[in-house]
């Protein structure tokens, strides 16, 4: 005769003609000369409790398993690497201003505000970031992708700046923010012929009059992002005469944008 009782703790699976079901274990301690066995069923997740008779635990009852412990013999680099990728995955949970700890930065109070304030609280982010320049909206923009990087919440993200703020705009996000952004041109689009440029990664940049060419919208048409910043939005405009409007190039290339993104921010 087995001697199960001995072998009787919290974890283990067993299985007896006591229960409908197999149960794992959830307390076993003794009551008087017997044993109280509490469980909860593996397929109903139904709790029993009952108490038995020693030998009627040892002759009707089997343990299946969860008798073997941990045995500590996974690679301690890896388990360290993977808890503190937990640690980093969850931390914003607790530090309201997460992002601004991992950054090299020293933000003003508007832009701790523009963010934390009002971008953050908001499901879908439909902003429009009106500041004088010189107020840092790189900076905002910065803070406002890490943060929703590390909550999950985006992965491909395009950023429409004016030409001549290209490079201003991909040194600043990674000297501040560690973000590095390809830059979208005539010669990566032609060496993409074939497929779409820009289902190659995730982080993308490009000239917003660049962007506005017929065959350009074709292709961003065809992509969807987690994420939209344009820069100087205003240049995306209309005109009305009368009755009529007359949408500018950069306009339809702003509609675009606005169908094909979750999430839109100039």
């Amino acid at each position: 005769m087995e001697n199960v009782t001995n072998k009787l703790k919290e974890g283990v699976v067993i299985r007896g003609p006591y229960w409908p079901e197999e149960i794992r274990v959830l307390i076993a301690k003794n009551v008087g000369h017997r044993i109280q066995i509490i469980g909860v069923g593996t397929r109903s997740e139904k709790s029993y409790s009952s108490i038995f008779n020693k030998s009627e635990i040892d002759s009707k009852i089997e343990i299946l398993s969860g008798l073997e412990g941990p045995t500590f013999s996974s690679n301690p680099c890896k388990f360290r690497l993977a808890l503190e990728a937990k640690r980093i995955q969850m931390s914003y949970e607790f530090d309201p201003l997460f992002a601004v700890g991992v950054s090299k930065i020293e933000p003003l109070p508007h832009q701790i505000e523009a963010v934390y304030d009002h971008l953050l609280g908001k499901p879908r982010i439909r902003f429009l970031l009106a500041d004088d320049p010189g107020a840092g909206k790189t900076i905002m923009a910065g803070l406002l992708l890490k943060e929703l990087k590390y909550r999950g919440v985006i992965e491909k993200i395009l950023l429409v700046v004016p030409p001549a703020l290209i490079e201003n705009w991909k040194e600043e996000l990674f000297e501040k923010f560690g973000e590095v952004f390809s830059e979208v041109s005539r010669e990566s689009m032609v060496s993409s012929y074939g497929v779409n440029v820009w289902d190659q990664g995730t982080n993308y940049i490009v000239s917003m009059d660049f962007a506005k060419q017929d065959d350009v919208l074709d292709s961003l048409k065809e992509t969807h992002w987690d994420i939209v910043i344009v820069d100087e939005a205003h240049k995306l405009s209309a005109y009305r005469f009368g009755q009529k409007t007359e949408k500018s190039q950069r306009y339809k290339l702003g509609e675009v944008l606005s169908d094909t993104s979750e999430h839109f921010c100039s």
